[in-house]
């Protein structure tokens, strides 16, 4: 596969090529490098410098998801992916050209995103289906809750959100085992 063109290098700490943990299904999570939230308690600190990492091979990430068809989708995760949205677009639009459901993790919070004057931030949250945002606050740590860290934080259902003009969080069908 080709890879993808991107006006800037995407910088990631590594990829998992088949997690059940990091959103519904099967994924495929690309944990980008660099974060400026430094959440004490962290669970990937040794993705908050910028300059740590590696350059990603586009190309070879999209050939490893379409080589898998049994993937639901692909979450991004990091550090912080909208640190790198002009990065991370290309490879967003390609995995939901493939009919991928992706998922992004950010220690912002939604609001704060659409009031970024971004328009790398705006179309990486079009093409979002769910959104866990809001920081990792150690005091509120609860390893019961699916999708994220701790309790502060909202796994929001964007597709729903957009459709809605409200935030919508996100509800699966196993959601009452939890």
């Amino acid at each position: 596969m080709s890879n993808t063109p991107c006006p800037k290098p995407l910088r990631i700490a590594g990829t998992v090529q088949d997690s059940i943990v990091d959103g519904p299904g099967l994924r495929y999570v690309v944990f980008t490098q660099g974060c400026p939230h430094h959440c004490p308690g962290c669970h990937n600190p040794q993705t908050h410098d910028f300059q740590g990492g590696k350059e990603a091979d586009t190309g070879l990430i999209l050939e490893q998801i379409s080589q898998n068809p049994v993937l639901s989708g692909v979450t991004f995760s990091g550090g912080e992916p909208f640190a790198q949205a002009e990065a991370l677009v290309p490879l967003a639009e390609t995995v939901k050209n493939m009919g991928k459901h992706l998922m992004v993790y950010t220690g912002y919070l939604l609001e704060d995103l659409w009031s970024m004057e971004d328009s790398h931030v705006k179309r990486l949250l079009e093409l979002t289906d769910i959104l866990v945002d809001g920081p990792y606050i150690q005091a509120e740590r609860d390893l019961t809750l699916p999708y994220r860290g701790s309790s502060n934080q909202r796994v929001i259902d964007l597709g729903k959100s957009r459709r809605e003009g409200r935030i919508v969080l996100y509800r699966s069908e196993y959601d009452d085992l939890w």
